[in-house]
């Protein structure tokens, strides 16, 4: 399989297990070996009592790219410490686009930068993440 091919895979599987972030309503742009694009939509259950997105929402879309981006070479990965930095507000009916850039990776570990910006360019975020690669294999060498 060709490692295009294995992140897109892999991603779909994860994707499609992944209740929250469908309700989320992410859009997955890009797919590469160590990177993805995703976009979403604010919505109003999204906001929280100022009116504006819970911060949750950001980092849970960060959260999802690192996810996609990490797992991306076909072994299982999984976070072990994350950061994230609000800059800009976000309405009901803003369209936000994370970009998960891969900026280091060993056998074991992996650290990646996560950019938010919503429909005008404007950063609205900074996350950062590190992941534990583990052993395990999404797929088998025999599929």
């Amino acid at each position: 399989m060709q490692q295009k091919e294995l992140a897109t895979n892999v991603v779909a599987k994860m994707y499609d297990n992944d209740w929250f972030s469908q309700w989320l309503g992410i859009e997955r742009l890009t797919i590469e070996t160590g990177s993805c694009v995703l976009k979403m939509t604010i919505r109003k259950e999204m906001l929280n009592g100022f009116g504006i997105a819970h911060g949750g929402i950001t980092y849970s879309l960060a959260d999802s790219a690192l996810a996609f981006a990490s797992n991306s070479y076909g072994k299982m990965a999984v976070s072990v410490e994350t950061s994230i930095s609000h800059t800009k507000q976000l309405k009901e009916g803003d369209e936000i686009t994370a970009t998960a850039q891969e900026m280091s990776l060993s056998n074991k570990i992996a650290v990646y930068n996560v950019t938010i910006k919503n429909q005008n360019n404007e950063v609205v975020a900074l996350f950062k993440g590190t992941v534990y690669r583990t052993g395990k294999e999404w797929f088998s060498a025999a599929l």
